[in-house]
């Protein structure tokens, strides 16, 4: 996997905040471009980042936390499982997209999303997690 590039769209000076930690590739930046344009208009800061990010990430500074990543090797990246293993407490705001060769492998207990990295699939998935959000970030 590619590392992602970090940015941050409209101002930390808005109530909702929303981060997502991903993974670059063509199937993860579209669904984080899908996620972005919903948004963009709102009175919502958005902070982007790779997944090696997330040591810095306190969930409690944010409303919604979305992770897309790659399952490799018959487990998560490092990054992603030390993060949920000490943000527990906020699992109610973390949305997690798991993509895996067979789509359906996630980390135990973990409601994840999962699928396969189909460009054709982009938007079914977006939409789920935009629906999601939808809770989190009204």
């Amino acid at each position: 996997m590619d590392k992602a590039s970090s940015f941050e769209i409209n101002t930390t000076h808005f109530n909702k905040k929303l981060v997502i930690a991903t993974q670059g590739s063509a199937f993860k930046n579209a669904i984080t471009s899908n996620i972005i344009n919903h948004y963009k208009n709102d009175s919502i800061y958005i902070k982007v980042i790779d997944i090696d990010g997330l040591h810095d990430i306190k969930p409690k500074k944010f409303d919604a936390i979305v992770i897309l990543h790659t399952w490799e090797s018959w487990q998560p990246p490092q990054s992603v499982k030390l993060f949920l293993n000490r943000t527990r407490l906020y699992y109610n705001k973390i949305i997690v997209f798991t993509t895996s060769g067979s789509g359906n492998s996630k980390m135990e207990d973990i409601d994840a999303v999962t699928g396969e990295s189909n460009l054709n699939n982009t938007k079914k998935y977006s939409d789920i997690i935009i629906n999601k959000l939808r809770p989190l970030l009204k």
